[in-house]
């Protein structure tokens, strides 16, 4: 028996991501769900039927997958920078360059108003250090100046922002982060970590929800062009002065973002003083359906316990290689965290802790352990975030307790060659994002981009997991390459289940999602260096279309 379709894709190259290597040739949706999957190019004809307002989509041959799920990224932030000043070294590989870009915004301000700033990399400057107070009170004596370092850990101001922020040379380290001096012990303007950034940061008035929903909009387009259908916020409440939540829930209440939003709530505001107080997760994410028409969910809850390997703040075993008496330092106390992650745990949140340096992601099991020894809990999936250095040891340890990391597969080509030469040498750069060694312990594991931290595109991160090639070619850790099937499924598959949405999304079956990403190539039938250049010609919502490249597209 025949049903009417809403939509027919026909004549495609379907990689269905099913775990047998599956491939059809057309599918029907209806009611925003796959209804059937055949492997001819056109369904038969006595299976499905179309009237008037069936929309038929003839591929032409472009391959068709799932659509892309990105598991932490920082959309808002992204949204944000598009009016900020760019100091990347790709535009400012200077000092003087950054100076240069800030003084042209001096004189578009109004004095006394804020200028901000991203991007900046110390390691990728000519001069090879932080620009400092000293050199943005040259050229804006009058406006208060923050610039954020490409990590999105450290960040630099000038003498206006600070005096605003009432620091001066007598200020003590804050908790979670602390001040740079000079050899005089004269505050230099660089901030590292929340805890000292903020202390500025609070000071920036925020733009206003109409502002920030419209910059939210254009930075999904950029989203959906990249073939993403499902998107995590991975630290909403992070910013100070900027109603997050709000911001989230109105854009996707007006169609702004189209995406599937999920958020990643930051601790402070599930605690009793908090926005959501001691509520438990079901009834947050039960809070968080109803106010956006079900298009926003939680995803967990998020900590911080290290900062960027970059901004030698990520907490290691053993020094960073070029600075013998430095190893990072942990954010939380580990009985302090421990209370506070098993507090999370009980009240059933899914729980995500940044950990970059393997001394954290040692800390971020040991607080697990703790939990779980003492509320046993299954299928909880708790997150660790960028698991850049975690040992062959920690590895076993997520496998034993069922934690899953989400590796920031990006830094092997953006940093891979500093961390072999700055900070952590030939032996631990080799192994940084260890998905090798994750696939032969069967941990359940996801890629990502953290952007704005480097630019959005799922297509690059593919890459980036089957090459591991850094910018100046090498390719680093051999060992640790996946097929290109396995990084696909990191960006789609498995990023579903991680979302506990395996059931509903991640492959292109009967009964789930019709999210779709449109491809101009096939990421398994060309050469694997050219996977990061394939064009995406359309990303499909709920079997309704988001983004075309062209008009000639689909027809």
């Amino acid at each position: 028996m025949s049903f009417e379709a809403d939509l027919l894709v026909t004549h495609a190259n379907i990689l269905t991501l099913n775990g047998k290597g599956e491939r059809a040739g057309s599918v029907a949706v209806k009611n925003g769900k796959i209804a059937a999957v055949w492997d001819t190019p056109e369904p038969p004809r006595h299976e499905v039927s179309s009237t008037a307002k069936t929309q038929v989509l003839n591929m032409k041959g472009a391959t068709v997958l799932p659509g892309f799920i990105d598991t932490h990224n920082h959309i808002l932030m992204y949204a944000q920078m598009r009016t900020q000043v760019d100091c990347r070294p790709s535009v400012s590989p200077t000092i003087a360059d950054i100076q240069r870009r800030i003084k042209e915004r001096t004189e578009q301000t109004v004095q006394s108003d804020w200028i901000i700033g991203y991007g900046y990399d110390d390691t990728m400057l000519e001069e090879q250090r932080h620009p400092t107070r000293a050199d943005l009170d040259v050229v804006a004596p009058f406006h208060p100046v923050l610039i954020r370092h490409i990590s999105g850990h450290l960040a630099v101001a000038n003498s206006f922002a600070l005096r605003l922020a009432e620091i001066d040379d007598s200020i003590s380290d804050p908790p979670g982060g602390h001040f740079a001096r000079d050899r005089a012990g004269k505050l230099n303007g660089v901030l590292y970590e929340p805890g000292a950034m903020n202390l500025v940061g609070s000071k920036i008035p925020h733009m206003s929800n109409e502002e920030l929903v419209s910059l939210m909009g254009q930075a999904a387009v950029d989203y959906v062009s990249q073939g993403i259908t499902t998107n995590t916020d991975a630290a909403v409440g992070f910013m100070p002065g900027v109603d997050e939540l709000e911001i989230h829930l109105q854009a996707a209440l007006s169609g702004a973002n189209p995406m599937r939003a999920r958020l990643m709530i930051m601790h402070h505001l599930l605690r009793p003083e908090g926005r959501f107080g001691s509520m438990l997760a079901q009834e947050v994410n039960e809070s968080l359906r109803e106010w956006s028409d079900g298009k926003v969910c939680l995803d967990s809850a998020k900590l911080f316990q290290d900062g960027s390997i970059q901004g030698l703040t990520g907490a290691l075993r053993r020094p960073y290689h070029t600075h013998p008496d430095i190893c990072g330092d942990l954010i939380h106390d580990q009985e302090i965290f421990n209370a506070e992650v098993l507090d999370l745990h009980k009240r059933g949140y899914r729980i995500a802790i940044h950990g970059n340096g393997d001394r954290a992601i040692g800390s971020i099991l040991d607080a697990y352990e703790n939990a779980l020894r003492v509320h046993p809990r299954s299928n909880h999936r708790h997150r660790i975030e960028h698991a850049q250095t975690a040992t062959p040891e920690d590895l076993d340890r997520m496998q034993a307790l069922g934690v899953a990391p989400s590796f920031f597969i990006n830094h092997v080509y953006y940093w891979g060659d500093r961390h072999k030469r700055l900070f952590l040498g030939p032996e631990r750069a080799a192994r940084i994002s260890p998905i090798r060694d994750a696939i032969q312990r069967d941990l359940l594991f996801t890629v990502h981009s953290d952007c704005p931290i480097t630019p959005i595109s799922p297509l690059f991160s593919v890459w980036a997991a089957v090459n591991r090639v850094t910018s100046s070619g090498e390719i680093l850790g051999p060992e640790q390459r996946c097929d290109v099937e396995t990084a696909l499924r990191s960006m789609i598959s498995y990023g579903a289940a991680l979302n506990f949405e395996e059931q509903v999304a991640g492959t292109i079956e009967p009964g789930k999602q019709a999210d779709f990403a449109v491809l101009e190539a096939d990421p398994t039938a060309i050469s694997e260096m050219e996977i990061k250049e394939i064009p995406v010609l359309a990303t499909l919502i709920d079997g309704k279309v988001v983004y075309q490249k062209d008009a000639s597209v689909l027809c």
